[in-house]
C-alpha cells in the first residue's frame, strides 16, 4: 500500500485502493472507474509457470496470500510478478477472497473536517486496526454532512449514501450513491422519488427504506419510499401519517423504528413511528421506547441498545415487555470518545467513533437470566479504545458502517 499520511506517534493511513480523483464541478456525477487496469493476457501468460510460493501448490499459496493485511501489500507486491498481479489490483484481491469465503470486518467512517467541512471516508481494518482511505465520494463540496443517511448491506460489501443537503442554500438532495468494497468504486444510482435530508433509513430483507426528513425550506415530510438495490428502482410506500424529521432510526424484528428525538426545551415528548413492511402500515411508537431513546442506537442479538448522550454516556438496552430502558452492567463510554459520535455494531461488538476518529469497541456479554423461567437476559459491556493517528485529529464522524470483504 502507498503511504499517504504519516504520524510520528501512530500508524500511517493507507489507501485501500485507487487514488482519489478530481471531481467534476456543478454536481455532475459520474461513476469512478478504477485506475488499475486489468493485467494484459500476455503478462498473465508470461508468469503462468511461476509458482506463487515455491514448494507449495498454488491453491494453498493463494489461500495464504489472501490473508495478508492490506497495509503490507505495497511491500509484498515487489516479491514477484504474480504477487504484483494479485496484490496490485484490489478488485482482483477482494474477488478472490470472496470466492474462497474469506470475509473480515471493516469499519467505514463518514467524516468531515471540523474547520473546512470537507467530507471524506476513512476505513478501519477491524482485524489489524490499520486506517485506510477509499476514492472520494462523487459529491459537491459544500454539503451538510449530517443531512446524509448511510446504510449498508454488510455481507455483500455494499454501502449506500442517500439524500443530503447543500449547506449554503439548505436545499435537500435526491442523490443515491453506492460503494462496493470488492470493486473499490462509487456508482451513481437512480435518484429518490423525493429529495430529503435528516431522514430515517434502514435495511430490511435487503431492501433500503427511507422515511420523513426535511424538504425545501426545512419543511418536514411524511412520505416514505423503498429501493430494491438489485434493479435500482424506488417506489413509494405508505406515508408516516405525521410530518417528522428523524434523529435516529433502527431496524428491530423486521420493523423500521423512527424517532425524532428530544428537542429543546424538552417540554414535549418526542414522536416516534414504527413501520411494518409486511403490512405496509405505520403505527405510533410505544411511549417508553421513544421517551427513553436518548442517544444513538444499534441492534445486537435482536436487542435494541442505545449509547446515551445523557446518563454519563452509559449503554442501555430496551425491554419491550415492560416498555422501559435499563442501563447494562459495565463502565460508561471511555472518556477519549467525545461527542458527536457515530455508532454501529457487528456480532457482539459495538463500535463507537468519536471526535478525532478515536474508536471505542464494546464487547457485549450475556449474563444469567434475570428471572428464572423467562427469556429475559441481562447484559454487560467491556470497552477498549483504538486511538486514531494524529493525521485524523481534525475529523469528526457523521456516520459509520461495517462491511465485510
Amino acid at each position: 500500500m502507498q503511504r499517504v499520511r504519516l504520524s510520528s506517534q501512530q500508524a500511517p493511513v493507507h489507501r485501500l485502493g485507487d487514488p482519489q480523483m478530481t471531481l467534476s464541478p456543478k454536481f455532475r456525477l459520474a461513476m469512478i472507474q478504477s485506475s488499475l487496469a486489468s493485467p494484459s493476457p500476455e503478462l498473465e501468460f508470461s508468469v503462468r509457470g511461476e509458482p506463487l510460493i515455491p514448494g507449495l501448490p498454488d491453491d494453498v499459496a493463494l489461500n495464504c496470500l489472501l490473508r495478508l493485511p492490506v497495509q503490507s501489500h505495497g511491500a509484498c507486491r515487489a516479491v514477484c510478478k504474480r504477487w504484483h498481479l494479485l496484490l496490485g489490483n484490489k478488485e482482483r484481491f477482494f474477488t478472490q477472497r470472496k470466492q474462497l469465503g474469506l470475509k473480515d470486518p471493516w469499519l467505514f467512517v463518514f467524516a468531515y473536517h471540523k474547520c473546512t467541512g470537507k467530507i471524506q471516508w476513512q476505513v478501519l481494518d477491524l482485524t489489524h486496526f490499520s486506517w485506510h482511505t477509499i476514492p472520494a465520494m462523487p459529491c459537491k463540496d459544500k454539503v451538510c454532512p449530517h443531512g446524509f443517511r448511510c446504510v449498508s448491506i454488510p455481507y455483500e460489501g455494499t454501502l449506500l449514501v442517500c439524500g443530503g443537503m447543500v449547506s449554503d442554500v439548505d436545499c435537500p438532495l435526491d442523490l443515491v450513491l453506492k460503494y462496493e468494497i470488492q470493486k473499490n468504486r462509487w456508482t451513481v444510482m437512480n435518484r429518490m422519488i423525493t429529495a430529503r435530508s435528516f431522514f430515517a433509513s434502514g435495511v430490511i430483507d435487503g431492501m433500503i427504506y427511507v422515511a420523513g426528513g426535511n424538504s425545501t425550506d426545512l419543511y418536514e415530510l411524511d412520505s416514505a419510499e423503498v429501493l430494491d438495490p438489485h434493479n435500482g428502482n424506488w417506489r413509494s410506500i405508505a406515508s408516516m401519517g405525521t410530518n417528522m424529521a428523524s434523529y435516529d432510526a433502527a431496524v428491530l424484528n423486521g420493523k423500521l423504528l423512527v424517532t425524532e428525538g428530544w428537542l429543546w426545551p424538552f417540554y414535549v415528548s418526542p414522536r416516534g413511528q414504527v413501520y411494518d413492511p409486511r403490512t405496509n402500515n405505520w403505527e405510533n411508537m410505544a411511549v417508553g421506547l421513544r421517551e427513553g431513546w436518548t442517544g444513538s442506537s444499534v441492534v445486537v442479538d435482536g436487542h435494541l441498545f442505545v449509547v446515551s448522550e445523557l446518563e454519563r454516556m452509559k449503554l442501555k438496552v430496551y425491554d419491550p415487555d415492560t416498555d422501559s430502558w435499563e442501563a447494562i452492567e459495565g463502565p460508561p463510554l471511555p472518556e477519549q470518545i467525545c461527542k458527536p459520535f457515530a455508532v454501529n455494531a457487528c456480532d457482539c461488538h459495538i463500535y463507537v467513533v468519536g471526535r478525532n476518529l478515536h474508536v471505542a469497541i464494546g464487547h457485549i456479554s450475556r449474563l444469567n437470566l434475570k428471572e428464572s423461567g423467562t427469556d429475559k437476559w441481562s447484559f454487560s459491556v467491556r470497552w477498549h479504545v483504538i486511538d486514531a493517528p494524529e493525521s485524523l485529529s481534525d475529523l469528526t464522524p457523521s456516520s459509520s458502517q461495517v462491511l465485510f470483504a
